[in-house]
C-alpha cells in the first residue's frame, strides 16, 4: 500500500466513522464518548496543531514518521481501531513503552541459542517502541524507531497474547490503520438478528469487486482476480474467501484453504469437498472433528457426502467424475496417468478445459480431480498456473499456453543426483510390444503374477515390507516394480530401491520376459555412484526367449557376451587397466578408479548418464520421471533376480518381529 497523505486521511477516517455509526443498534446503552461519536459520526478527535505535534516530537526526542504525523493533523487520536483497541494515542498519550509490562523479558525467554534477527527484534521492540494503545483488550500497539524504511516510516507492531505467538508487523502506521478498518468490517460483516444490515459504500464497492474478480478468473486473469479477492476477504465480504481458495488450491497453497461458504452449498460440494477432505485426511491423523468444524451450517446430505468421500480418500478408491465431454476427457486422462504418461494426461485435461462448465456462478475451475489418486499427482504449481490462465466456463480470453513437460526424454534423468527420487541404484525391464498389464505374466509366478492397485512408491514399499512378514534372505532377490509405458511400443517394470548387483548369482529376467514372443526385452541395473557401494552396471537384451547380448561392469572389470551393437559397446564407457594412458582411454570413464569426492562423483555420473543415453537412443525408450517419483503406478513383485544357492553355498535369512513383553 502507498503511504497515506493529508488528502487521503480525512475521507478515509470520515467514511470509517460513518460505517461504524450505522452499524450500531438503537436502544443500546453506551458510554457517553461512544454515544457522542455515533451522533457526530466521527470516531476521532480535533486535529492536532503543528505546535502540539512539534511539542510531542521534542518530548520524544525524535521526529515522528510521516503517516502518523499526518494522521495526528487530521485526528489527534482515535476510538475503536478495529475490534480490540478502544482508544489509540494522540499527541498527549503517545509515550515510549520502555518495556512497561515485562514483555521483552518474556520474549527473551523464548529465544534459542542462535536467534534470528526477527526474533531479536521481537524482544527489543518493547524496550525502544513508542506505545500507541491507550485502552484495549490486552492488545499492544507500538511504533518502532528501530525499524525505519527509506521514506522515514516506522514499522508498527501489534501483539495480543490470545492472538499470535509473535507480534504482527505492519510497514507503517497508515497500513496498520487500513488493517484495523478491515478488522472492523470483518467483525461486522456477519450481522446477528436485530442488528442493522451492514451495507455501505465500502461493502458495495468490494462486492462489485468480487464479482468482477470472478469473471476475470474465469477468463484466465487469475493474478488480478486473486489480489481483488484477497482485499475483499480481508474485509470479510461473502464469497471472497471461497472464490480465492479455489485459486489458492490450484496453486498448491493448501494452508487455511476451506472454501468458506461455498463448500457447504450442495451445488458446489461435489467439486469442493474432495480437495478439502483429501487435505484433511493427510493432516488430521484420525481426528475428524476438525472436518465437522469446517462444515458447520451444512445440511445433513452434505455432511454425509463429506464422510463418504473421506472413507474413499483414505481407502484410495475416490474417483473424480465430471459431466459431458470434459468428463470423458477426465476418464482418458486417468487411463494415461495409470500407465505413467502424466504429461499426456495433463494435455488431455487442459485440451478439454474449453468444454468444462461450472456447477454454479461461484465455481471457478475443476477442482475435485486434485483428490483423485491418479489425477491428483499431476498438479504442480506450474500446471496450476497454466490451468488458471486458460479461459474456461464460456469466458473469452487468450488461448492457454502449454506447460513444459515434467518428464525429460530418455533415461538419463536417473543419473542426476539432484533429481527427485535420488536413485543411487535402480533396475528396470523394458519389454517391446507388450502391454504393462501383461508384464506380471512374464516376470512373476503364482500369486505375484497380478497387478496391485496404483500406489505411490512409499505406499507400495510399505505394503511390500508388511507382506514379507519381516523375513529376508541373501539369495532371494525379488523386485517390487512399478509398471507403465516406456514409449510407443514399450512397457517398463521399474525398481528404484537401493539394491546391489551380485554378478556371480545374478539371473537376468530379459530372456524370460520374451518367451513365446518375437519381441525384445532390455534389462538395465545401474549403481555407478561412488560412495554408494562398489560401482556396477548391467545391460542384457533378449528376443524370443533367448539372450542376444549382455555386459556387466563390476569390480573394475567388464564381462560381455554376444555381438553388442557399437553404440552400446562397454569399451565406449569404461576404461580397463590395459588401456593405460592412451588418448582413447582418456575419453572414457574409469569409474572403478574414481576417487571419493566431487571428481569421483562427476566421473560416475558422467559414465552413468552416457550409458543411459545410449540405451535410450538404441531402443527409443524413456521412463516417466514424474509418475515414478511422484505419481501412483500399478506394482507387482517379480521372480528373484538371483539363482537359488548351489550345493555347498551358504546364505543368511533375517527375520524381524516383535518380542512379547
Amino acid at each position: 500500500m502507498t503511504h497515506a497523505t493529508p488528502f487521503t486521511w480525512k475521507p478515509f477516517l470520515r467514511d470509517w466513522s460513518g460505517e461504524w455509526a450505522d452499524s450500531l443498534t438503537d436502544g443500546t446503552v453506551r458510554p457517553p464518548a461512544d454515544e457522542s461519536a455515533r451522533r457526530d459520526r466521527w470516531l476521532g478527535f480535533p486535529g492536532a496543531s503543528e505546535e502540539r505535534i512539534a511539542a510531542l516530537e521534542e518530548r520524544l526526542g525524535r521526529r515522528l514518521p510521516p503517516s502518523y504525523r499526518e494522521f495526528l493533523a487530521v485526528s489527534d487520536g482515535w476510538r475503536h481501531a478495529g475490534g480490540f483497541i478502544t482508544v489509540l494515542a494522540g499527541t498527549a498519550e503517545a509515550r515510549w513503552h520502555e518495556d512497561a509490562y515485562g514483555l521483552a523479558e518474556m520474549f527473551e525467554d523464548y529465544l534459542d541459542d542462535d536467534p534470528s534477527p526477527e526474533e531479536l527484534r521481537d524482544v527489543e521492540v518493547w524496550r525502544r517502541g513508542l506505545q500507541l494503545d491507550v485502552e484495549s483488550d490486552v492488545t499492544h500497539v507500538l511504533l518502532d524507531p528501530g525499524d525505519v524504511d527509506e521514506d522515514g516510516e516506522w514499522a508498527v507492531y501489534s501483539w495480543a497474547s490470545w492472538r499470535a505467538e509473535a507480534p504482527e508487523r505492519f510497514p507503517d502506521f497508515a497500513t496498520f490503520m487500513r488493517s484495523m478498518h478491515q478488522e472492523f468490517h470483518s467483525l461486522r460483516a456477519r450481522t446477528a438478528d436485530g442488528e442493522p444490515e451492514f451495507v455501505n459504500a465500502t461493502t458495495r464497492r468490494l462486492d462489485a469487486q468480487v464479482e468482477e474478480a470472478r469473471v476475470r478468473a474465469l477468463g484466465g486473469d487469475w493474478e488480478r482476480a486473486e489480489q481483488a479477492l484477497d482485499e475483499a476477504k480481508g474485509y470479510g465480504r461473502p464469497r471472497a474467501a471461497g472464490l480465492g481458495d479455489q485459486i489458492r488450491r490450484l496453486l498448491g497453497r493448501t494452508y487455511l484453504v476451506y472454501y468458506e461458504g461455498l463448500v457447504i452449498d450442495p451445488r458446489y460440494a461435489p467439486e469442493l469437498l474432495p480437495p478439502l477432505v483429501a487435505e484433511h485426511a493427510a493432516r488430521a491423523y484420525g481426528d475428524d472433528s476438525v472436518l465437522t468444524y469446517h462444515l458447520r451450517g451444512a445440511a445433513d446430505e452434505v455432511v454425509a457426502l463429506a464422510y463418504t468421500l473421506l472413507e474413499q480418500v483414505r481407502a484410495g478408491t475416490y474417483r473424480y467424475t465430471a459431466a459431458g465431454a470434459f468428463g470423458e476427457a477426465v476418464d482418458r486422462a486417468r487411463d494415461s496417468a495409470r500407465w505413467g504418461d502424466t504429461d499426456g494426461a495433463w494435455r488431455t485435461l487442459t485440451d478439454a478445459l474449453p468444454l468444462w462448465r461450472p456447477l454454479g456462478p461461484d465455481h471457478l475451475a475443476p477442482l475435485g480431480w486434485v483428490a483423485d489418486p491418479l489425477l491428483g499427482p499431476l498438479l504442480t504449481p506450474e500446471r496450476g498456473r497454466a490451468l488458471l490462465s486458460a479461459p474456461r466456463g464460456g469466458q473469452a480470453g487468450a488461448p492457454h499456453v502449454d506447460t513444459p513437460p515434467s518428464d525429460p526424454e530418455g533415461l538419463s534423468w536417473l543419473a542426476d543426483p539432484d533429481d527427485p527420487g535420488e536413485h543411487t541404484s535402480y533396475r528396470f525391464v523394458l519389454v517391446e510390444d507388450v502391454e504393462p498389464r501383461d508384464l506380471p505374466g512374464r516376470l512373476a509366478d503364482g500369486e505375484d503374477a497380478a497387478l496391485d492397485e496404483p500406489m505411490t512408491s512409499h505406499e507400495a514399499h510399505s505394503r511390500w515390507l508388511a507382506g514379507r512378514r519381516g523375513e529376508f534372505s541373501t539369495y532371494d532377490d525379488r523386485a517390487l516394480v512399478a509398471v507403465g509405458r516406456a514409449g510407443a511400443r514399450w512397457s517398463f517394470a521399474f525398481d528404484g530401491g537401493r539394491t546391489h548387483l551380485a554378478p556371480q548369482r545374478f539371473v537376468s529376467p530379459a530372456s524370460a520376459a520374451t518367451v513365446g514372443a518375437d519381441s525384445r526385452s532390455v534389462v538395465v541395473w545401474g549403481g555407478l555412484r561412488v560412495g554408494h557401494g562398489n560401482p556396477f552396471f548391467h545391460l542384457s537384451v533378449a528376443r524370443g526367449g533367448a539372450e542376444l547380448y549382455a555386459f556387466t561392469y563390476a569390480d573394475g572389470e567388464v564381462r560381455r557376451s554376444g555381438p553388442i551393437p557399437p553404440g552400446l559397446d562397454p569399451g565406449r564407457f569404461f576404461a580397463s587397466d590395459e588401456d593405460g594412458d592412451s588418448d582413447e582411454a582418456t575419453d572414457r570413464f574409469s569409474v572403478s578408479r574414481s576417487p571419493e569426492g566431487p571428481a569421483g562423483t562427476a566421473a560416475a555420473v558422467g559414465a552413468e548418464r552416457a550409458l543411459l543415453e545410449a540405451v535410450a537412443a538404441e531402443f527409443g525408450v524413456r521412463l516417466p520421471r514424474h509418475a515414478i517419483t511422484r505419481g501412483r503406478l500399478h506394482t507387482f513383485t517379480t521372480r528373484s533376480w538371483t539363482r537359488p544357492p548351489r550345493e555347498g553355498e551358504t546364505y543368511a535369512v533375517t527375520r524381524f518381529g516383535w518380542i512379547p513383553e
